[in-house]
């Protein structure tokens, strides 16, 4: 059981406020939501804490398995980053979405088996460490094991993030050695869904690198993250828009590593940090979209500030 500080309900925040703020844009189609979304920091906040008892007393059980309903009433929109562990099963896709109204709108990362160049030397990778992933890109892969198991909730899915970690130099030497991969795999897929690329090498920002990406279709993810240039520096670079819909990830201070976000924000129940330059590239972003009259997706990590219902509380503030 949690101790019961996380169970204050803050006397600040106006979940009804922000719903109606949310509602507003989502006419616009301007999407906000977060990245992921069981935290019981945010109980008093987004989640009622009396929804959750058994006899008496706070389940964590229960609140793993329902608050996405409750989260929906608040937010249109959320990204899936467990999606990035895995190859989700057929009966869990049925779960997470027969957990939610049929309203909310999901963005899902793709799997790392599918985006990851070579295992990183860490432990939960056990005996594939430091290997060369032989998926790396395999786009028959992705098909038949996420793909097609998610096709049955296509239209409640706004979009699919390719999420590339850094990569070190013997990965690849240029930008146009990526490419020469990630190009092949871009055309084959199907066009059912709408895909997004995030990297981590700012080096890989070129104008090769969005052409490939517009050839296809495909949005460029304007993200914050420790070694990637600010939100606002990738908007203002000419080619940055490569599709018909933009989408953006509010994920780390520029500098901070994400151990050290975790251990100093956890349990993510307040914003600690307050980050106004990813405040005001997040609302210019918005302005941007209303501008554009096109799909926009923006999702904010706890790891950001602290707190991401207050982050988007602040940006959404007239």
């Amino acid at each position: 059981m949690q101790t019961a500080s996380l169970f204050d309900e803050p006397s600040h925040f106006d979940r009804e406020r922000l719903r109606n703020r949310l509602a507003a844009l989502a006419s616009q189609n301007i999407f906000i939501g977060t990245s992921s979304w069981k935290y019981e920091g945010w109980l008093g906040q987004i989640y009622t804490r009396d929804r959750y008892l058994t006899r008496g007393r706070f389940s964590q059980k229960r609140f793993q398995d329902e608050c996405l309903s409750e989260y929906a009433e608040t937010f249109r929109i959320v990204c899936g980053d467990f999606s990035f562990y895995q190859f989700p099963s057929q009966e869990y896709w049925r779960r997470l979405f027969g957990s939610a109204p049929p309203d909310l709108q999901f963005a899902f990362k793709v799997p790392e088996d599918v985006t990851v160049k070579q295992f990183p030397r860490h432990p939960r990778y056990g005996a594939r460490a430091g290997d060369d992933n032989s998926s790396f890109l395999n786009a028959a892969l992705f098909q038949s094991a996420f793909l097609d198991l998610l096709a049955p909730y296509q239209p409640r899915v706004a979009a699919l993030i390719l999420e590339f970690g850094s990569f070190p130099r013997q990965c690849f030497a240029d930008t146009g050695a990526f490419l020469e991969q990630l190009d092949p795999f871009l055309a084959a897929l199907p066009r059912d869904f709408r895909y997004a690329v995030e990297i981590r090498n700012p080096e890989f920002l070129s104008p090769e690198y969005f052409a490939c990406l517009r050839s296809h279709g495909v949005a460029h993810v304007f993200s914050s993250w420790t070694r990637m240039p600010e939100i606002g520096v990738q908007m203002h670079l000419p080619p940055a828009r490569t599709a018909d819909f933009t989408l953006a990830r509010a994920l780390l201070r520029r500098g901070r590593a994400y151990e050290d976000a975790v251990a100093k924000f956890t349990p993510y129940s307040h914003v600690q940090d307050p980050n106004p330059e990813t405040r005001d590239a997040l609302r210019l972003l918005i302005a941007h979209a209303r501008e554009r009259h096109q799909p926009s997706y923006i999702f904010v990590n706890n790891r950001l500030e602290g707190n991401a219902p207050e982050t988007i509380e602040a940006i959404t503030d007239a």
